[in-house]
């Protein structure tokens, strides 16, 4: 597994810097894009392009790996190794010329993540997390950051089928009034990223998995944040239906108490 490992960090680090530039070199510059679903969701030709130079880059060197893309679906391989690509978490911002996006790749060995790296191109940030050994920004450690649990500043992400699914709408509501701040990126991995570097005291993800969420949820564990679901309980392994909040272990009661008090809104 280490050997497997170290390899793919380097690898995966080449990648999405090489991806990382392909968004640059085309932002501000679509003209046409297409929805995936009814949701929604769209995708660019240069979603399909960056997937499908990632997947064929990992392909070349893992060929008895999963590998799952947002945009492509899975190889078809069974493999006890699954990589998730998001090629351009914030492909939104991306069209309308908003530079809030970022590449995801995220390696998972017998449903645990072991490795994740999510790359900001427009900033040249890239984020390296591994399982066990820390979480970095350019090559700085990440830590824990203290926060009070007065005046918070919350990461909201939520899935795309959601919409305005009515205990969302009131839990968001709540969170809203009773913060300072609630923010929406339309870059789910990008909140992730601000908490491991402190910027942010939270996140409230409600029903919300895909490509772009194990690489952010590694590394603000690996950075010393706590991750649970809504009742408390230490988030481990994988979900296909998460509800997770993540935030300093000092504040879980705080967050825990906001979010019960959000959704209890919802059933008065």
């Amino acid at each position: 597994m280490e050997k497997t490992l170290s390899k793919a960090t380097r690898l995966a680090e080449t990648v999405i810097r090489e991806a990382g530039s392909i968004a640059k070199e085309n932002f501000d510059r679509i003209l046409e894009f297409n929805f995936k679903d009814e949701n929604g969701d769209i995708v660019t030709e240069i979603d399909i392009k960056i997937e499908k130079f990632i997947t064929e880059r990992i392909a070349e060197s893992f060929p008895d790996h999963t590998i799952q893309g947002e945009e492509s679906g899975s190889n078809g391989v069974d493999s006890d190794w699954i990589w998730q690509i998001d090629p351009l978490d914030g492909t939104n911002n991306f069209v309308i010329g908003l530079p809030i996006f970022s590449s995801s790749i995220t390696l998972i060995y017998k449903h645990e993540p072991v490795l994740g790296v999510i790359y900001e191109p427009m900033v040249d940030r890239l984020y390296l997390t591994i399982k066990n050994e820390g979480s970095f920004c350019n090559g700085k450690k990440m830590h824990l950051k203290e926060s009070n649990n007065k005046n918070l500043n919350i990461g909201w992400i939520q899935g795309h089928h959601v919409k305005n699914e009515q205990a969302a709408v009131s839990l968001r509501q709540h969170i809203d009034l009773n913060c300072k701040r609630m923010m929406r990126l339309w870059a789910p991995t990008l909140h992730w990223t601000m908490l491991a570097k402190g910027e942010i005291d939270g996140i409230v993800l409600y029903n919300s998995v895909g490509e772009d969420l194990y690489s952010g949820l590694l590394m603000v564990k690996e950075a010393g944040y706590l991750v649970t679901d809504f009742e408390g309980n230490e988030f481990t392994g994988m979900s296909d239906e998460p509800y997770l909040i993540a935030c300093h272990p000092n504040n879980k009661e705080t967050f825990l108490s906001l979010v019960h008090e959000g959704l209890k809104s919802y059933a008065r």
